[in-house]
C-alpha cells in the first residue's frame, strides 16, 4: 500500500524526497565576513564565521593580508573543525575576509570553497560572495571562449575572472566593472593588499552590514556576528552601494543605476537569518512574532496548546499564542546533540530519522488539541512525520499553521531550493496537503498578511517563491557546469579503491 506521500507525488519522487541528501528544509547559500585594520583579523573572522555558521555548513575559508602578502586556508566542514589555533597563527595580517558556504550553484567540493583567491596584474585579491548570478552560464561560456580557465563550478568565480580582465586601474574600479556585467544577487567582500571592498547588488537581495570595533571596520552578512566580537553596528549597506575601506577610511560609491525595484529576500526574515540579528533595520525575532500574530488572526482554531517546530517556528508560535490566548508549550523536544551521521537500526523502529531529532512527551500532549506552528512547508516529508509523532503521543487533534504563504516557486537568487515540481504546494491545494500531512486542519499565512508584516521594513521585498513574481528574469542556460576531469578526493577516501 502506498504512503500518503507516494500517493501525492508518486513512488519514485517520494523515494528521492526522503533521501538524506535532500533534507526537507531550505538552505541559504552562504555568509560573508570582513575585517579591516585589526591586529587579530583572522581570529575575529573565525568568530564572525562561527556566528554565521547557520548560513552554510559545507565549507569555510579565511584569507588575510599583511599589506604585502596574502594567506588563505579553506576546507570542507564546519568552522570549528576547519580552523584551530595553529592554523589561525598561520594567517597573519590586519585585514581579512571569510566565508561559509552551502552550495546553490556548483557542487559541494573543496574547489568551490571560498574565498576565491587570484593574482592579477593589479595585485592579489580574495573574494567571498553570497548570492546567485542568473547570467553566470552565459558569461562563463564567453570567458571560456576567450581562453579563461575556470577551476570551479561556482558562479562566484565568474566575478573573479571578469575582474582580472578589467582594464580599470584600481581594484575597486575593476570590481565595479566586473559587477556591471553580472545579473542577480550579490553581497560580497573583496580583500586586496591594503583595502577591504564590500558591495551589494542594486536590488538588495541579500543582507550586508557595517560595524566598528575600535579603529577597525567590520563587514558581515548579519549583525549577530558583530554581537559576538563586541563590534558596534553602524548601518546596512544600501542596495547598489560599494564601500571601499583603505588606511582606516571609508569611502562610499554608488556606481550602478537604480534598480526598478528593491527586492530584499523576505525568506531571510522568515527563516534564514538568526533571530537575534537585525536585518534591513528590523529585528528578525520581532518580525517572526508578528507573522505569528497575523497567522492567528487569519487562521484561528480552538485548541489547548501552541507548539513550535523547533527551532525555526519558535517566534511565530509565540506570536500565535499571544494573539490567540492559547498557552505556548515546547511539546516537541529536540535532541541538540544529533550528529550529521549515525548508525541506523533496522526498519523495525518506526520513523527513526524523525525520532532521533524530536520527541513528543505523552504526558504533555495526551488528550490535548495541538496547534503545530512551522515557518514553511517545502516538500512536507518532515512535517508529515511530526504530525504522526504528536498523534502517537496521544493528541486528540493536530492543527498545522504555517507562518508563510505556500511555496510555489524556486529561488534563483541565492537559496538552495527544490525544483518547482518538487514543491508540495506547487501542484496541490491546501486541502490535498492537509490530507497528506494527516492534520485536522492546515492554515497558511496569506501573501497579503506577509506583505502587511513587511510594510515597516526599510526596503522593498522579493517574495517570488510565494508570488511567482521574479524581479530579474532567469537565464535558462545558467545551470552550473559539470566538471569531471579532476575530482578532488576527500581526506578519508581511498584513492585506489575500486581498482
Amino acid at each position: 500500500m502506498k504512503s500518503p506521500l507516494e500517493q501525492l507525488v508518486g513512488s519514485d519522487a517520494a523515494a528521492r524526497l526522503t533521501t538524506a541528501r535532500e533534507a526537507d528544509r531550505y538552505h541559504d547559500a552562504c555568509g560573508v565576513f570582513g575585517v579591516h585594520g585589526h591586529p587579530e583579523a583572522a581570529h575575529l573572522t573565525y568568530l564572525g564565521l562561527y556566528a554565521l555558521q547557520h548560513r552554510g555548513q559545507e565549507s569555510a575559508g579565511i584569507a588575510t593580508s599583511n599589506g604585502k602578502e596574502h594567506f588563505v586556508h579553506r576546507a570542507m566542514g564546519l568552522v570549528g573543525d576547519v580552523f584551530h589555533e595553529k592554523i589561525l597563527r598561520l594567517l597573519p595580517g590586519r585585514h581579512a575576509v571569510g566565508h561559509v558556504r552551502y552550495s546553490t550553484t556548483g557542487e559541494s567540493s573543496l574547489r568551490n570553497a571560498q574565498p576565491f583567491c587570484a593574482t592579477t596584474d593589479g595585485g592579489p585579491l580574495a573574494l567571498a560572495h553570497n548570492g546567485n548570478l542568473v547570467n553566470a552560464g552565459a558569461i562563463r561560456r564567453e570567458l571560456e571562449g576567450r581562453g579563461s580557465i575556470l577551476t570551479s563550478t561556482s558562479d562566484s568565480e565568474v566575478i573573479v575572472h571578469l575582474l582580472a580582465r578589467s582594464r580599470e586601474s584600481s581594484p575597486e574600479d575593476r570590481l565595479i566593472d566586473a559587477l556591471s556585467r553580472v545579473k542577480g544577487a550579490y553581497s560580497l567582500v573583496m580583500l586586496t593588499d591594503d583595502a577591504l571592498v564590500a558591495a551589494r547588488d542594486p536590488f538588495g537581495f541579500r543582507p550586508l552590514s557595517l560595524a566598528r570595533l575600535g579603529g577597525a571596520w567590520i563587514v558581515a552578512s548579519e549583525t549577530c556576528a558583530f554581537d559576538l566580537i563586541g563590534a558596534e553596528f553602524e548601518r546596512d549597506l544600501e542596495p547598489g552601494e560599494v564601500v571601499v575601506i583603505r588606511r582606516g577610511r571609508l569611502r562610499t560609491l554608488r556606481p550602478f543605476a537604480r534598480a526598478p525595484r528593491q527586492a530584499f529576500c523576505i525568506f531571510e526574515q522568515i527563516y534564514f537569518a538568526r533571530p537575534d540579528s537585525n536585518v534591513i533595520g528590523h529585528s528578525v525575532y520581532q518580525f517572526r512574532k508578528e507573522l505569528g500574530r497575523i497567522l492567528a488572526r487569519e487562521n484561528p482554531v480552538p485548541a489547548d496548546m501552541i507548539v513550535p517546530v523547533l527551532d525555526s517556528g519558535n517566534a511565530a508560535a509565540l506570536g500565535y499564542a499571544e494573539e490567540s490566548g492559547i498557552p505556548y508549550e515546547t511539546a516537541l523536544i529536540r535532541n541538540q546533540y544529533v550528529k550529521r551521521t549515525f548508525i541506523e537500526p533496522s526498519a523495525s523502529i518506526r520513523d527513526f530519522r524523525v525520532r532521533i531529532k524530536h520527541n513528543a512527551p505523552k504526558g504533555l500532549v495526551g488528550g490535548k488539541r495541538v496547534v503545530l506552528v512551522e515557518d514553511s512547508i517545502v516538500r512536507g516529508t518532515t512535517l508529515l512525520k511530526l504530525v504522526g509523532l504528536i498523534r502517537q503521543a496521544g493528541a486528540t487533534e493536530v492543527h498545522v499553521r504555517v507562518s508563510s504563504p505556500p511555496n510555489i516557486g524556486p529561488c534563483h537568487y541565492g537559496i538552495d531550493t527544490p525544483t518547482r515540481e518538487e514543491l508540495i504546494a506547487y501542484r496541490h491545494s491546501v486541502e490535498e496537503i492537509r490530507q497528506v500531512l494527516g492534520a485536522d486542519t492546515l492554515g497558511y499565512l496569506s501573501l497579503e498578511g506577509l506583505r502587511q508584516a513587511s510594510r515597516h521594513l526599510k526596503h522593498g521585498i522579493c517574495d517570488a517563491c510565494f508570488s511567482d513574481d521574479y524581479p530579474i528574469p532567469v537565464d535558462a542556460e545558467s545551470e552550473p557546469p559539470q566538471l569531471s576531469l579532476f575530482r578532488p578526493i576527500e581526506a578519508d577516501e581511498d584513492p585506489v579503491a575500486g581498482g
